[in-house]
């Protein structure tokens, strides 16, 4: 990057807006539809020393960012919805005095980031669970294949604890032997049926319905709750490794473990 030494001698550090264009044209993100605001979400400083990046936004997510003295922190789940209430209440009021305090610019990329074909959530739990490079996609930001190595449902369940380090919930209601997987992380329940119309043996997402238990074994397919903030984590990892990589500055990944 122009005027910046990688030696760290008198360098100039990268700017926020220039990072921020990058990222929106890696992830294609003015062009993905959604229901909540892709990009710049809150203004930090103007130029960018350390980038942080976690799951979903939160007070303590923005206290462990301002901590480690990141001043631009990327996020899955932003702070500005369209359901939301239009006002500042007391919540948002401590949330936003936090990156203000810390100069710390949000920075929220929902499914787009999902929907990735390289970094998105969906596309590095399918490298993890192994799925032929030859894929589908699913639904409006999953994705669809064929396991490598077919094995019954206990031993999926084995694979995606391991790649997860968490044990995800498992309905059983299809096959014996699990050939091909749907992938839709976060919370895609109500794709089960569409998993199941289009010959799926298997649905893994993060969450359940109540519901999903009894669909699962009436449309014939087996379905695996791996968590919602668990399936999440990849892409926004992989987001912050590249873009820091990219502008050679550090970059850190604020864990902050949610059982959901």
């Amino acid at each position: 990057m122009e005027g910046y030494l990688k030696d760290g001698y008198s360098r100039m550090m990268p700017s926020r807006d220039k990072i921020v264009q990058f990222t929106n044209e890696l992830l294609h993100a003015t062009q993905f539809p959604d229901y909540a605001p892709s990009g710049l979400q809150v203004v930090g400083a103007p130029e960018v020393t350390r980038i942080a990046c976690g799951v979903s936004a939160s007070l303590e997510l923005f206290r462990k960012a301002r901590e480690i003295r990141a001043n631009m922190l990327l996020v899955h789940h932003g702070m500005f919805w369209d359901n939301d209430p239009r006002i500042i209440d007391h919540t948002m009021r401590l949330r936003l005095e936090e990156l203000f305090t810390g100069g710390i610019s949000l920075v929220a990329y929902h499914l787009c980031l999902d929907a990735h074909p390289t970094i998105g959530n969906n596309a590095l739990l399918a490298n993890a669970l192994d799925l032929l490079p030859d894929r589908d996609p699913f639904s409006s930001v999953g994705i669809g294949g064929n396991l490598t190595t077919i094995c019954p449902p206990a031993e999926l369940v084995t694979r995606i604890e391991k790649a997860l380090g968490r044990a995800p919930t498992l309905f059983t209601g299809g096959p014996d032997i699990i050939k091909r997987i749907a992938i839709c992380t976060g919370s895609a329940a109500d794709t089960i049926k569409q998993a199941a119309d289009e010959g799926y043996d298997c649905l893994i997402t993060g969450e359940p319905r109540e519901s999903t238990m009894m669909a699962a074994r009436e449309l014939g397919i087996t379905f695996i709750a791996a968590g919602h903030y668990a399936t999440e984590t990849f892409g926004i990892k992989k987001l912050a490794e590249v873009t820091a990589e990219e502008f050679s500055i550090p970059w850190d990944f604020i864990d902050l473990y949610n059982p959901v």
